[in-house]
């Protein structure tokens, strides 16, 4: 049973009101709900199964422990969406921005930080807040009410709990790379399905025999990402990466997802074929079909980029697999991260839906927004679509039988500017309009 709590505090105080928040697990994304929380006058329960108790990843007792990477990717605001995507949080209050500025070591452009001092600076903020107070607890079923955010790796019990109330949970993260339309080759590709079957929703990328060999000669010598030993039943049972069914034989793909049947290009049947899907309405982003991988990012652009239609590619997200407990958001999540038949119970980080470190805590701090909002009594405010944090969240709510966790990209934001062709002047003009929004947003949430 979850502890129950009721404080008067800040400016729930001054209004005559007692609000309790309960938040668990204290990664990024509980962290940022349960400060902006206490920060806005509420009083919260955040709960930790540490140090009772470790996932498999973590070892440090302290909040916010990175355990993939030190980089939070590009700070590049005006021509990187994950840089823009910092920026949106910094102006929304955000505590791991803060913490990630505080710890800061030097990485080129790309924001990346000292681990030990950017947990301890979550954790020293969250501890000494008058308005927190810190359960070191397992919580093994679903509260009616609160923030779920117990991330990729949630305990069995509490996962066992959240398949009997939704039906469906995913427990691995196998995805494959996407791109951006605009940097497709149109001219070396084709709109066609198999044997003219269906409305031309694949765009085909052919290969003769010579472009396919070679292609398949660097996937299978491609370096590939390292696997942590309690992610590789589960990752390989479910989802074979591309590397590994090419390494079974030359000719593997073309009798699977890279089979030429029923496609023709000129008149001709390919020797090989990659099909790209729409990964949105809008198709302005193409998913590489079949192509679920764990080889490192760079080799991702390195080897896909010699199919001759992506040799100028701009990946918009790369192929990740890796343990990740999420939810199949678009038929239980409202834009709002609350759950559809319990609007008073939400889901942050990455069990929605949200692929990385920086998305995960934005969706942590966004959920802060809407407790407070349900708090004080008023009627919910998503950012719009035409901000990262905005787009984000329509992502995980939106209809999509094929939904996969997604990162920040410039694909999700809504569309505009197509006008300027210089794609760097675009991205700082759609940069601008989602700061100008972020603005708007937050002024309206506390208006």
């Amino acid at each position: 049973m979850l502890r129950q709590r009721m404080q008067l505090s800040g400016a729930q105080a001054a209004q005559g009101r007692e609000v309790n928040v309960s938040v668990i697990g204290a990664g990024l994304a509980g962290s940022e709900a349960a400060y902006f929380l206490a920060e806005h006058g509420l009083s919260v329960v955040l709960y930790d199964m540490k140090p009772k108790k470790f996932t498999p990843a973590h070892t440090s007792e302290k909040f916010c422990e990175l355990v993939c990477s030190n980089s939070l990717k590009s700070d590049d605001v005006y021509g990187n969406a994950c840089g823009l995507l910092k920026e949106e949080m910094r102006r929304l209050g955000s505590l791991t921005m803060q913490a990630a500025d505080y710890a800061r070591v030097p990485a080129g452009g790309a924001l990346a930080v000292d681990r030990e001092k950017f947990a301890d600076f979550v954790t020293e903020h969250l501890k000494a807040h008058p308005h927190v107070s810190i359960v070191s607890e397992e919580i093994r079923e679903l509260p009616a009410a609160g923030i779920v955010a117990t991330g990729p790796l949630t305990s069995e019990a509490l996962a066992a709990d959240l398949v009997r109330r939704f039906g469906t949970l995913h427990f691995f993260d196998a995805s494959a790379p996407i791109v951006s339309a605009e940097s497709i080759d149109f001219t070396r590709a084709f709109t066609q399905d198999r044997y003219g079957r269906g409305t031309g929703d694949y765009v085909n990328c052919p290969m003769n025999r010579e472009e396919y060999e070679a292609f398949w000669e660097a996937l299978v010598s491609a370096e590939r990402a390292t696997l942590r030993d309690f992610e590789r039943g589960d990752i390989f049972e479910g989802c074979m990466p591309v590397e590994v069914m090419a390494a079974r034989g030359k000719d593997t793909l073309r009798f699977g997802p890279f089979k030429p049947v029923g496609l023709e290009f000129e008149g001709v049947r390919p020797y090989a074929v990659l099909q790209l899907r729409k990964e949105n309405a809008a198709g302005t982003s193409y998913n590489l079909v079949g192509c679920q991988t764990n080889l490192k990012f760079g080799e991702q652009k390195r080897v896909f980029s010699m199919i001759p239609a992506l040799k100028a590619a701009e990946f918009e997200r790369y192929g990740v697999m890796h343990r990740n407990t999420y939810l199949q958001s678009p038929k239980c999540l409202n834009a709002d991260f609350s759950a559809r038949d319990n609007p008073a119970l939400f889901f942050a980080g990455q069990m929605t839906g949200v692929e990385g470190y920086v998305e995960s805590a934005a969706s942590g701090l966004l959920c802060g927004y809407h407790v407070l909002r349900r708090a004080l009594k008023k009627p919910t405010i998503v950012p719009p679509d035409t901000t990262m944090a905005g787009a984000l969240s329509r992502y995980i709510a939106a209809p999509n039988a094929d939904f996969q966790p997604m990162n920040a990209n410039y694909g999700v934001l809504a569309g505009g500017f197509e006008g300027v062709r210089d794609k760097k002047a675009r991205k700082k003009l759609l940069a601008e309009r989602a700061l100008s929004e972020i603005e708007r947003f937050k002024a309206e949430i506390f208006g």
